[in-house]
């Protein structure tokens, strides 16, 4: 087997949203260990997203933090514009970024609704937008992955904004794959579960009053002993980013270990 087997993506010049920290973390370090010469990963934390860019560095990429509020129009037009200038081409983009709030139908204000759609819809929208103009204005081809939600399906109660945005992502994905396959220009979406981030952690902590070792009794409780892991998912992420995904496009898939439909047997 000849090295290059081992790196899908030394032609992806890709893009991050939600970089720093968590998936987004953990797909930007698998796509260094598959190639990939130069990275752009975004979040709002500086501090953390320096260091984040300086390890993917000293793993030999050229990486860079580029400080964005995915819920904010000009901060995702800007992102992408100096993504284009720093790595002088952009032919991936992952949308891993996005907000998760708590608030059942009767609790949703129309400040939570609007702060989840901008986050989680309308962001995607806009760095998609500037990232396929981008290619096609090249005629190039490429590849991008937006991170959704099992909750795009319906969601628990309690995440009633959020759920809702994320069904917006997954209609908005299917609609870019449709209109620029013939581009060459894919689009798919990846539904996760439960996940163990430090996000959620602090989700937890915030929103459930769960204590520090939280992680340990939900983890007993699922179905497979574990909730997904980044590095585990990190790897389909840059699959579909590389050119072995073929014409895969517009697939959403769940990424989970509930089977979506499926009833527990003591309610039958």
């Amino acid at each position: 087997m000849n090295v290059d087997d081992f790196l899908r993506n030394k032609g992806t010049n890709a893009v991050i949203t939600g970089g720093s920290q968590g998936l987004g973390f953990s797909i930007a370090k698998r796509l260094v260990r598959e190639g990939a010469p130069r990275l752009i990963i975004s979040g709002r934390n500086q501090t953390k997203g320096e260091r984040a860019a300086t390890e993917l560095r000293d793993m030999g990429c050229d990486a860079r933090f580029f400080r964005a509020d995915i819920s904010q129009v000009d901060d995702c037009r800007a992102l992408i514009g100096a993504a284009i200038e720093a790595l002088g081409s952009v032919n991936a983009l992952v949308n891993s970024a996005a907000l998760t709030s708590r608030g059942n139908l009767l609790e949703t204000t129309p400040e939570l609704w609007e702060e989840n759609f901008n986050a989680n819809a309308r962001g995607p929208f806009l760095t998609m937008q500037a990232v396929v103009r981008h290619l096609k204005e090249r005629k190039k081809p490429g590849s991008i992955v937006n991170i959704v939600s099992m909750a795009a399906h319906c969601g628990q109660p309690f995440i009633t904004a959020y759920s809702a945005s994320k069904g917006a992502l997954v209609t908005l994905s299917r609609n870019v794959a449709n209109a620029y396959a013939r581009d060459r220009i894919r689009c798919n979406g990846i539904l996760t579960g439960w996940m163990d981030t430090p996000g959620e952690h602090q989700t937890q902590k915030t929103y459930h009053n769960m204590p520090d070792d939280w992680l340990e009794e939900a983890e007993a409780s699922q179905p497979m002993g574990q909730l997904v892991k980044p590095d585990q998912l990190a790897s389909l992420v840059t699959y579909l980013l590389s050119p072995e995904s073929g014409v895969i496009t517009g697939s959403m898939i769940d990424y989970d270990q509930v089977v979506r439909g499926a009833y527990p047997e003591s309610g039958r």
